[in-house]
Parts: structure tokens; sequence; C-alpha cells
């Protein structure tokens, strides 16, 4: 895959943190080279999240994620900040960028200490350090202790090499994850089971199709891909067993009954719940559904926008077959794109999508909230598996 089409999912995020004026834009143009972000003098010209996918060389494609000033003003004011320390839930790296001539301040501190609680790779980049002497820099490094920082100016780039070296050695130096690799062998047939109706995207396939696609061609292994009408004589024509069926959840129930039982089959949104955050909490959450009572509220979260359409998952069908299932009056609330109540209290159950266009971090993030807050969470695959009775089925290729 080109690192121009590398998904926002699968790229490295790194988030500028700092108050208003302290340079964060100006250090994202310095870093790629380019007039990105707008710059200006007047305070607070970011007012929202700005994310730029792009590559940061010798790193690789990237998200930089240009955040509103930490010491913004008044009620709109205080929004923009959340939104900035929303950000950190999605960053693999922070640069909190400070302006050397006014040192750390309160809201820099305050936003360093959560993001060293986090555990979160970081580096203070002291910005304009263009206008200050070597007396002053001394005093800043020394006020940090052992702290990563560095000295740079956007303006004129010094230090801006350094920088880059500096945060390609934060990231971490995990083994490559992978999505179906480790389950197959080369020469493999996995057959694709791809619905295409009117939700499908004109063109092209959605995003985890694709992933996988590209992850069985990496392991040596054939994928042969087919709509859930054509299955049983796409199976009957290939000449020889496939290893694995892999279906789009929202055709599941018929999947299974057309794939035989000597072949493994499971879905594309428990790939991805493997992928991306903690199967066996996932799994544990879609048994909840059996556990519903009236008056329950369900939270349904996906994490990208898209237009809603008729029969749409998430609001549509997968609400109407909880609602069969359970037998019980339970309640729906909705969210989507990086949106994620902080409070989660009122919840039975959350239900999260596959998370294609969330990176790894923001849906541990989630994951993680759902945790600490005692609400059991699950993904779109493992319910609907679970509500088809096929959930000990699906999960069968990973115990092998």
């Amino acid at each position: 895959m080109s690192m121009n089409n590398t998904p926002s999912g699968e790229r490295i995020h790194i988030g500028l943190f700092g108050k208003r004026n302290a340079g964060k834009s100006s250090l994202v143009n310095a870093l790629t080279g380019q007039s990105l972000a707008i710059v200006s003098d007047v305070l607070g010209t970011t007012t929202d999240p700005v994310l730029k996918a792009m590559e940061l060389l010798p790193l690789g494609p990237v998200v930089m994620i240009d955040t509103p000033g930490l010491d913004d003003e008044g009620e709109l004011g205080e929004l923009r900040i959340r939104k900035a320390y929303q950000m950190l839930n999605k960053s693999d790296i922070a640069l909190l960028v400070v302006d050397a001539a006014c040192g750390m301040t309160a809201e820099d501190n305050a936003i360093l200490e959560r993001i060293l609680g986090k555990n979160l790779p970081y580096v203070v980049v002291f910005n304009k350090c263009d206008a200050i002497d070597e007396e002053r820099r001394f005093a800043l490094s020394e006020e940090l202790g052992e702290k990563k920082h560095i000295f740079v100016s956007a303006a004129d780039r010094e230090g801006i090499y350094e920088l880059k070296e500096l945060i390609g050695h934060l990231i971490p130096s995990e083994s490559e994850r992978v999505l179906i690799r480790d389950i197959i062998d080369p020469s493999d047939i996995i057959v694709l089971v791809v619905p295409i109706d009117k939700a499908a995207p004109k063109g092209r396939l959605i995003l985890p199709q694709q992933m996988v696609i590209r992850d069985i061609l990496d392991a040596d292994a054939v994928a042969v891909v087919a709509k859930e009408d054509e299955l049983s004589s796409v199976l009957a024509r290939i000449g020889e067993k496939p290893k694995l069926v892999v279906t789009d959840s929202q055709v599941f129930g018929r999947v299974s009954k057309d794939t035989p039982a000597d072949i493994y089959l499971t879905s594309f949104s428990i790939l991805m719940a493997r992928y991306k955050g903690d199967l066996e909490l996932v799994v544990e959450g879609a048994h909840q559904l059996d556990q519903l009572d009236d008056g329950d509220t369900i939270l349904i979260a996906e994490g990208c926008t898209h237009h809603r359409q008729c029969g749409d998952i998430g609001t549509e069908k997968l609400p109407a077959w909880i609602l069969k299932h359970s037998g019980k009056n339970v309640k729906f609330e909705f969210v989507s794109g990086t949106e994620f109540p902080d409070d989660l209290s009122k919840y039975r159950l959350i239900v999260h999508c596959g998370a294609c266009t969330l990176n790894e971090k923001e849906m541990q993030y989630r994951q993680k909230c759902a945790v600490d807050a005692g609400i059991p969470i699950t993904n779109y695959g493992t319910a609907i598996a679970h509500m088809n009775g096929i959930l000990k089925r699906s999960l069968e290729i990973f115990c092998k």
C-alpha cells in the first residue's frame, strides 16, 4: 500500500498541544515543509482540532493534529480546550509546544501532567528559541530537568531536523500488527463475502474489506470475493476447500448456513476487534445482550461520520435485531465520529463499530473508558454473531 494511500487509522498520530500563539501551526508547516496550517498573530486562529494526513520523512505516513490553544477564553473557549484534551486520546505521540520567551505556564504544566499520566511518548518543544539567549535556554532546561525537551524555531527552521529525529525515536518499536496473516498459511483460499446493497459505497470496497484483502495477499494466500447470494455456488466451483470464510456482519446468519461446518467462519468486524482492541472484552460484552431489561439504554458508537441511508446497520438494523433478540423495551442513543461520552454511567451496554477509521490508540481508550466505568462493551460483529447463535463458531479460527 502506498504511503499516500495509507488509511488515517493506520498512521502514527502526532498531536500538537499548547497555548494560543505558541506556534503550533507554524511548527506543523516547518515539520512538513509545506504551508498546510493557517498561521496568524491573531490569538485563537486554530478554533477546532485540525487533522492533516501527510508524509513526514523519515517517519512515513502520519496524521498531524493541530489543536486549539489551551488558554482560550469564554464559554466557547472552554469547549475548544475540551476538544484539545480529547485529542490526547487518539495521539500516539504528543508535542507540547511552548513559547520559549514565556516558558512553562499553568496550562502547559496541566496538560504535561495529563500526558505523563497516560504514559504517552512526548516532547516539550520550546518554540521561537531565536528570541532567547543561551542563559534563558539553560534556565528552561533546568526547570524541566529530565523531561524530554528541545529548542526550535519554526520561523527559521532551527532544530526542526533534530525534532524529526527525536520524534522518530519515540515511535513504539512494537511488532507489526496483522489482521489475518497470522491465522492463515501461504496458498490458503480465503472467501470474502461482500454484500453490494444501497449502503455499499459506489465503485469501491469499504476499508476493512480492502485491508483484509491486502493482508491475505501479503500472506501469499488467495482471496476469492463473492456476494452473499453467490457463496454456495462459489464454494462448489472452487474445486478446493477454502480454509476460511470472512463475511460482512449484516449477513452473518445467512452465510453461516451456506458455509459447511468444516470451514472456518468469521467476520470483518471480528477481525477488526482483534486488530485494534481487546477481542476477549468484546466477546464478553456480547453476552450481555442476554441480560437486558426494560428501560435499559444502549449506546451505539461509530468511529466515522457518514450519510445515513435506509437500512443503515448502526441506526436501523442493529437496534431492530437487539430488540428482537432481547424481547425487552430498551432505548438507544447514537454517537459518531470523534464524539464519545465522558460519562458512560447511564448505559447498560456499548455496541461499537469495527473502528476502521479510528487508530488503535483511540479504540483502546474507548474500551478502557468502558472498563473503568464498569459498562460492558462489544462491537457489531461479535454482537451479531451472538444474536445468530454462531459466536463460538466465529471464534474457532483464533483457537486452532
